[in-house]
């Protein structure tokens, strides 16, 4: 069977939605920018690839109409590349890296791009024009419940305070900014041209943030609860773009080869839990790369929360010393599409990096699911 590789990861600076430097540029040409800026870098051959996955978590109005297979034709890739978007909400760019790598395994193809976008300025969460079933959400109102409420629910369950969210937050954030102090950012972002401008920073990252701060924030989702918008991702706009090859052709290119992919699943849970969804989903994938926890020595945890991040690393008996070494979405944002290939693509970068042997990356997903996916060093 074959095996397959990370041969590259790029994404864009991550900034606010609505606010932030990247709010004006439409998400094709977001995405179209990074894919440009991978292939640039990793020297594929552009005849060679089979398909662009692109992961979106809204793919409607300016991230619709098969966004993936648009930005084609702002790359010049060859008539032949083919497109598809895949929607596993905040999983989809992971979702995409899992599907480039089941084409891969059955000789379907040696090279995907496999990416992610999410203008949360273009697109705004909830999209364009939120439709619930009508009966569904009578029946189950917890399938529709917001992602704050599921935080609170997490954060109930495991008996985490706000302090202990603070804290981790805190940590986040000066992680994050230690990163881009030490250039360790530099490698993998994008500069994202817009007209005569440039952006090239992440514009997420507060770095003053400190425990008085954020004891001044109001309650964000429940006037009762302890989760805040310090202690929650950003609303994010960003895109994000991994190369997946075949090991044996990576090889024979000289492709600058980060990580093997040594497992992946997927993985429900209860909805109004949906934020404890990185759990199965991170025992699964484990379970089929034959290791346990305690062979992980880097792990990529998406925050889209502090306290379903906290509760996710308690039940799996995850080290703080191992976690988001660069920052994680607290600091440096969540743009839905975007986050599953940012994550996956930094824990291959950081095995290569830190010169450790596994990696895993997971993150929760909204509807009650959890996606992760194990990565062995070469």
């Amino acid at each position: 069977m074959n095996s397959v590789v990370i041969a590259g990861f790029k994404r864009s600076p991550f900034t606010f939605a609505n606010k932030g430097a990247l709010s004006k540029i439409r998400p094709e040409d977001l995405l179209s920018q990074v894919i440009n800026d991978l292939v640039n870098n990793s020297n594929v051959n552009t005849e060679d690839i089979e398909d662009i996955i692109a992961g979106c978590a809204y793919p409607e109005g300016a991230q619709g109409y098969n966004i993936a297979k648009i930005v084609s034709f702002m790359t010049n890739m060859p008539t032949h590349v083919a497109g598809m978007t895949v929607n596993r909400w905040c999983g989809s760019s992971m979702q995409a890296i899992h599907n480039g790598v089941g084409n891969i395994m059955m000789n379907a193809g040696k090279v995907f791009i496999c990416c992610g976008i999410e203008s949360m300025s273009f697109v705004p969460i909830n999209g364009l024009n939120f439709s619930p079933h009508p009966v569904l959400i009578n029946e189950n109102p917890n399938v529709y419940m917001s992602m704050g409420d599921t935080a609170e629910n997490v954060a109930n369950k495991y008996n985490l305070s706000r302090k202990d969210q603070q804290d981790f937050a805190i940590k986040s954030q000066k992680k994050a900014h230690k990163a881009y102090e030490s250039e360790h950012f530099k490698n993998e972002i994008t500069k994202i041209i817009i007209k005569n401008d440039e952006v090239s920073q992440d514009g997420c990252i507060r770095p003053n943030t400190s425990q008085e701060i954020l004891d001044n924030l109001k309650l964000a989702f429940n006037q009762k609860g302890t989760v805040t918008a310090g202690t929650s991702s950003p609303l994010t706009d960003g895109a994000s773009a991994t190369l997946i090859c075949e090991e044996n052709y990576a090889k024979k290119n000289n492709l600058n080869i980060l990580a093997r992919i040594k497992s992946c699943a997927v993985h429900g849970c209860s909805p109004e839990l949906m934020g404890l969804g990185p759990i199965e989903a991170s025992k699964k994938a484990l379970l089929r790369a034959n290791l346990s926890i305690k062979d992980i020595e880097i792990v990529e945890l998406n925050e889209a929360f502090a306290s379903q991040s906290l509760a996710c690393m308690k039940d799996l008996g995850i080290s703080e010393e191992i976690i988001n070494l660069d920052g994680g979405a607290i600091a440096l944002g969540h743009p839905l599409g975007a986050t599953g290939a940012r994550i996956t693509g930094k824990a291959a970068q950081l095995l290569k990096r830190e010169n450790k042997k596994y990696a895993l990356a997971t993150q929760c997903i909204g509807l009650g699911q959890g996606i992760a996916t194990v990565l062995e060093a070469i």
